[in-house]
């Protein structure tokens, strides 16, 4: 068992450890908003990838097999989000961002605000549920008892959190969010362009 779920473990960090939407919209709640903001954002990550791998094991991933057009819907519908988040960005790169207790209005307005966002930039990729039911067929027993299965659970929910609170503590610190803050614009377009690539490549693939 231990050796299955360090397996299991390794593996979804390294994928959750990849450069992706989730990591661009950590930076920037944190940025804009506080340390705060950005674990909050984090949290809500966690409950989007764990109603993915739940949906992945009680056969989400294998009903979108048999109806590939839910997948097409639900990608289309993913990628339209993360093109918004890209349109938004582009359109507000030139805005000046005020850090926390300055006025600034670009991060959540309020916690359930940031959860939130966490929570949709994760369901935007349906496709996570697919990596997970791949994940769960090479790694997992045919038949994991409750337990296993509970703690498989944990560890995703765990990695996202802990990951993206490392990230949010990491550029929370308000010399890095002043040099961010200088440097917004270009880093706004940039961000922008691989959200809209990034939806734009959910509908190609």
């Amino acid at each position: 068992m231990f050796v299955t779920l360090a397996a299991f473990a390794m593996t979804h960090l390294l994928a959750v450890i990849s450069p992706g939407p989730s990591l661009v919209v950590v930076l920037r709640a944190t940025v804009g908003g506080s340390r705060r903001t950005g674990v909050l954002v984090a949290l809500g990550m966690g409950f989007g990838t764990l109603i993915w791998a739940m949906g992945a094991w009680f056969g989400l991933a294998a009903l979108f097999s048999v109806a590939p057009v839910l997948l097409t819907v639900l990608t289309w519908a993913g990628a339209l989000y993360l093109i918004y988040l890209a349109v938004m960005m582009w359109r507000h790169a030139a805005a000046p961002m005020a850090l926390a207790g300055e006025g600034g209005t670009s991060a959540p307005v309020g916690d359930l605000a940031a959860v939130r966002l966490g929570l949709l930039t994760q369901l935007a990729n349906p496709k996570v549920a697919v990596f997970f039911g791949s994940i769960f067929l090479l790694i997992l027993p045919p038949a994991p008892d409750a337990g296993l299965l509970g703690i498989v659970f944990a560890i995703v929910f765990i990695n996202e959190f802990i990951w993206y609170t490392c990230v949010a503590l990491l550029i929370g610190g308000q010399r890095a969010r002043a040099g961010f803050v200088r440097v917004k614009p270009a880093v706004d377009r940039v961000c922008g362009t691989v959200l809209g690539a990034l939806g734009v490549r959910l509908i190609v693939d």
